[in-house]
């Protein structure tokens, strides 16, 4: 069978690709996109999106025990752990359809399938009904990435979790372990613990959220003590004894080395990419950890051949991989291209309270030279916060006090993944303090706290 000819063929469909595939299509191009799975990816079917769902669960659990404070009166306040995870399921299936739909709507060709890149230009797709081979002088990588497993502490579906397991549980965890509290390990521990499981976290590094500014781990660590979870930093868990119904985790904190008893595991160690398989060393793709050297441009070095997306390295964000898709797409037509700045892209993590941040921590800024100033704002100075219900948070800003310039902005409370975008845009417009400090911010809401935060940093907040 004579080989299927693109403009642009884009391997794997998640977030990045399918992106990719849209833009493409929009400037005129014939585009195939292969997935090997569901489309959508992980993002959309085992991640960002069911997570979001089942966390919304336990929020409305956690609301309707709070139910007295608001004047309200509720009883016999339980949940259905099947009915959770099949909603979560069932929001997954009607976006993974959407891609679909869109697919369709964009004259964008779908295979079902494993692909290889036998040679330059070239993809093969083996499915279930055989093997296509399709040509393009334009391919993208959108492979994606997968859950980290450690020597020893490997997952079994049955005592040991990864976020699939954890995301289709057979059961409630009585006493579970997350390793790990990045993102992904932070959001099953904020869910099952407020399900009710008698929950610990082991984090490597010193704080919890590693990622985020300091101050904001501190305060989100508070949040989660006070919650009842058990926080255990600069630990590690060295081994893992599986037994009848039970683990006993080593955990070495110091030096010394405690066994604990659980009866579930959820590990959350990090990501690898899914290089594997492709044929990229062939092609002379440079791999480094797993992940695609490329360009600011997502060029990997091989002409025609673009890497996006969690493959082609940090920060590992739907959103990012969205952008470099169009970015990529855009460079490919001919258009003004825009590079992701890593440093602009917002990170969201949706335990409870909710953190979120873009730019740089204060202590990065101190470290890359900046004379800084500083502002925080807590939520129990906002009106709306207080009627909400939603008191504990902060809103804190680091600026450049030579130029003005917004450095870096980090958050932790109710909704603080919803008020983060005001300040990616005010970075992407090069926004100074002054801007901010004339802008007329709407009341009662959230968002005046982040005004709030930029006033203290010029020692003009009014409501502290």
């Amino acid at each position: 069978m004579a080989a299927q000819n693109f403009d642009l063929i884009v391997i794997g469909a998640g977030p990045g690709g399918y992106v990719a595939a849209i833009r493409g299509a929009q400037l005129g191009m014939k585009v195939a996109i292969i997935e090997r799975e569901n489309l959508g990816g992980i993002c959309l079917n085992w991640g960002c999106i069911p997570t979001k769902a089942m966390l919304r669960s336990s929020e409305v659990f956690h609301l309707m025990h709070r139910a007295k404070e608001f004047g309200l009166k509720a009883t016999g306040i339980d949940y259905d752990l099947d009915a959770v995870v099949k909603r979560s399921r069932s929001v997954a299936g009607q976006l993974s359809g959407g891609i679909g739909h869109l697919m369709k709507k964009n004259k964008v060709t779908v295979f079902m399938g494993e692909a290889t890149i036998p040679a330059k230009g070239k993809v093969s797709v083996k499915g279930e009904k055989g093997t296509d081979d399709l040509t393009a002088k334009n391919i993208v990588l959108a492979t994606g990435a997968r859950a980290r497993e450690l020597p020893g502490l490997e997952a079994d579906g049955d005592l040991v979790w990864t976020y699939r397991h954890a995301l289709e549980p057979k059961r409630m965890p009585k006493k579970l372990l997350v390793i790990g509290s990045g993102a992904i390990g932070i959001e099953f521990a904020s869910f099952y613990n407020t399900l009710g499981s008698d929950t610990t976290v082991v984090e490597v590094m010193d704080r919890v959220l590693p990622v985020e500014d300091a101050e904001i781990s501190a305060f989100a660590k508070k949040q989660f003590v006070k919650q009842g979870m058990k926080i255990m930093e600069k630990s590690m868990v060295k081994q893992l004894d599986r037994g009848k119904g039970k683990v006993t985790a080593h955990i070495e904190t110091g030096g010394k080395t405690e066994k604990m008893e659980f009866d579930t595991v959820i590990s959350a160690v990090g990501i690898v990419g899914n290089v594997e398989n492709l044929g990229l060393e062939e092609l002379g793709v440079k791999i480094d950890r797993t992940h695609v050297v490329t360009d600011e441009f997502c060029r990997t070095g091989v002409e025609g051949l673009y890497a996006i997306g969690d493959i082609a390295g940090a920060p590992w964000l739907a959103h990012k991989a969205s952008h470099e898709g169009v970015m990529v797409a855009d460079l490919i037509g001919g258009k003004h291209a825009h590079p992701v700045k890593p440093e602009s892209i917002a990170g969201c993590t949706y335990c409870h309270p909710q953190v979120a941040s873009v730019g740089y921590s204060e202590a990065k800024a101190k470290e890359l030279g900046y004379d800084i100033k500083v502002g925080r704002f807590p939520f129990i100075g906002n009106g709306k916060a207080i009627a909400l219900g939603e008191p504990e948070g902060m809103i804190k800003t680091v600026f450049d006090a030579k130029t003005g310039e917004l450095l870096g902005a980090h958050m932790v409370g109710a909704e603080v993944t919803e008020l983060i975008q005001g300040y990616v845009v005010g970075r992407q417009l090069e926004t100074t303090e002054q801007d901010l400090i004339n802008t007329v911010f709407p009341h009662p809401t959230l968002s005046e706290m982040m005004h709030e935060s930029v006033l203290d940093a010029y020692d003009r907040v009014i409501h502290m």
